[in-house]
């Protein structure tokens, strides 16, 4: 018997042609969406907040703490601030008409920029300076501490549980101090128009009389809630957020400071020109 050989088969042709590409990789989103990225997520945080208020259980005694927490820490600085606040406009205000021939408006006009725009921008400002940033101080430490992670596996939201307590604090307190920093304005420029420039007492309030109307107070009041939302939500959402350990809490508060100044601003001039859209004039 003759052994087989094994018959091997043909090998494929060599050929110069390249190996097939392969599909491209998708490009990964350009820095410049970065801040749409950011945006969009603040706002579904401010959405999930504003839902979570209807749920139970409510976190009461959290709420109060921090009612109290922020009022503590803004009570006496808001009142300070808004003297010089209250005297400046009244010095200006009171230089403008005199030279106008208006003196008898003094009164009315400084009255109304102390309530429409400078109160509720020194509530926030200083909500946001002191409140907010300890809010995203703790919210961050608690981040990096993993404890968030810790409540989720628990089944505990930490929006209902942290973030919701803290931003109706804010709210609420900023309503309340605009009420106190409107008084405290309003007699600043009252003792710095009939003391230093020798305004009379009855011309004061009678121009504020003439000027001003119940609306002004409402608009106010309204700004001073959306400003301390606007300020739990951005101290909150920087909290949740933070980025390199500890020191990236202590950058995420200077950032949630620096974006509600920002949003502050913005969202007031918004306001003002619906306002004076809607509402007309005293006499018009």
């Amino acid at each position: 018997m003759t052994a087989e050989i094994p018959v091997r088969p043909p090998e494929p042709p060599v050929t110069d042609a390249a190996p097939p590409r392969q599909a491209p990789a998708q490009k990964r989103p350009t820095r410049l969406l970065a801040p749409l990225r950011e945006t969009g997520k603040l706002f579904a945080l401010a959405l999930s907040v504003t839902r979570s208020v209807f749920r139970r259980p409510f976190q009461v005694r959290e709420f109060i703490e921090q009612f109290w927490f922020i009022a503590s820490v803004t009570i006496l600085p808001a009142a300070l601030v808004s003297i010089p606040f209250g005297a400046v406009i009244a010095l200006q205000v009171g230089s403008l008409t005199e030279q106008l021939g208006a003196q008898s408006f003094t009164g009315g006009a400084s009255v109304l920029a102390v309530i429409q725009q400078a109160s509720p921008l020194i509530v926030a400002l200083l909500i946001s300076g002191a409140g907010g940033s300890a809010i995203c101080a703790d919210l961050g430490s608690r981040k990096i501490r993993e404890e968030l992670d810790a409540m989720e596996v628990m089944g505990v939201s930490p929006i209902q549980r942290l973030v919701v307590p803290r931003v109706l604090a804010t709210m609420f307190v900023a309503v309340l101090l605009n009420g106190l920093v409107s008084v405290v304005g309003t007699l600043g420029g009252y003792f710095f128009n009939v003391i230093m420039q020798h305004g009379t007492p009855g011309a004061y309030l009678a121009s504020f009389s003439a000027l001003a109307q119940l609306p002004d107070l409402y608009i106010s009041e309204f700004k001073a809630l959306i400003f301390g939302f606007i300020a739990g939500i951005v101290a909150a959402y920087r909290g949740l957020n933070p980025r390199g350990g500890p020191k990236g809490v202590g950058d995420a508060v200077n950032q949630s400071v620096v974006i509600t100044f920002m949003l502050l601003f913005f969202v007031n001039m918004v306001l003002t020109a619906i306002y004076l859209q809607i509402v007309p004039a005293k006499g018009s």
